[in-house]
């Protein structure tokens, strides 16, 4: 009941009194976005932070369902790519196993499930399938056994040796991070696919923590960065393609993987298909780009 009520008066606090100053008399709430705050390179949402809005409970998508289409004849449409760190990761490290998962279309914490555990596809189950996804994101942000083992609730042995599983599965992953490491060591600094540098001064720090953090900040930074610059260039190219084609939808919310689109209903089907074609097609990597596509009056419904 203590950790309920905590729930609730966070959600009350943080999304229900502090939004209500936000609003103005026309009943919208306008965002701030920040090109420089996040050392990844996302943007980030300020006064109010409409980024983090709770989304995996109940609670959460009532405070979602409050932000609705801007009028009873238009609908939310949100597009959401899928899986596009793995998808860098696959392009940026030239993965056998990844660029074949991706390209085939197949669900790849199955596939690696079968690869990692040594069973048949058709025989993973829910609990491996969990296992390697935890894994294959796990991957991304340099996780350790330490971290795999709290994440799962399974032994540091039994982490080591999924993790060990996993890199024998995907040999140029693990030379791929591990260069990437290197590289930082030698430069002082990471770079994404696009060429946007990131200073890391600690990768030589004498305290190991200090320096361990700096290696998973190697490791991740040419990901997510590069992530963050490929929604950032479908804004920009879904944004022009709205005005070229004269249509009324509008762009008006980003969150990391994510873009929200105000749009009339007899230009739905016109402006989903605009919005997947600029999306998916933002750059060319050696995986296809995918996103998923969803249309409701508030936000709750369609993600």
């Amino acid at each position: 009941l203590i950790l309920e009520y905590r729930k609730v008066t966070k959600i009350y606090s943080t999304y229900i009194v502090s939004l209500k100053d936000y609003i103005d008399k026309n009943g919208f709430i306008h965002t701030s976005f920040n090109q420089t705050q996040t050392a990844t390179g996302r943007l980030s949402s300020s006064d109010p932070n409409l980024q983090n809005l709770p989304i995996r409970d109940e609670e959460g998508k009532i405070i979602r369902s409050m932000f609705t289409a801007s009028t009873k004849e238009n609908v939310l449409i949100d597009a959401d790519y899928s899986q596009i760190e793995l998808r860098v990761l696959a392009h940026l490290s030239d993965d056998d196993f990844y660029i074949a998962s991706f390209n085939n279309n197949e669900d790849i914490h199955t596939k690696t499930a079968s690869e990692v555990f040594g069973v048949d596809k058709d025989s993973v189950t829910p609990a491996q399938r969990r296992v390697a996804k935890v894994v294959n994101f796990g991957v991304i942000y340099g996780m350790s056994r330490f971290g795999l083992s709290s994440d799962l609730k399974i032994t540091q042995r039994q982490a080591k040796e999924y993790i060990d599983n996993f890199f024998k599965v995907h040999p140029k992953v693990e030379k791929y991070m591990k260069d990437e490491i290197e590289e930082a060591k030698e430069s002082g600094q990471t770079k994404t696919m696009f060429g946007r540098i990131r200073k890391i001064p600690d990768i030589k720090a004498s305290n190991f923590m200090v320096r361990q953090r700096a290696e998973r900040i190697a490791q991740n930074t040419s990901i997510q960065g590069t992530a963050a610059e490929i929604i950032k260039i479908a804004m920009i190219n879904l944004e022009k393609r709205l005005n070229k084609e004269n249509v009324k939808a509008k762009l008006i919310m980003q969150v990391h993987d994510e873009l929200l689109v105000d749009c009339p209903l007899d230009e739905v089907d016109k402006v989903k298909q605009i919005i997947k074609e600029e999306m998916e097609n933002a750059v060319q990597l050696k995986v296809p780009l995918l996103t998923e596509i969803g249309v409701a009056y508030a936000w709750s419904d369609a993600h």
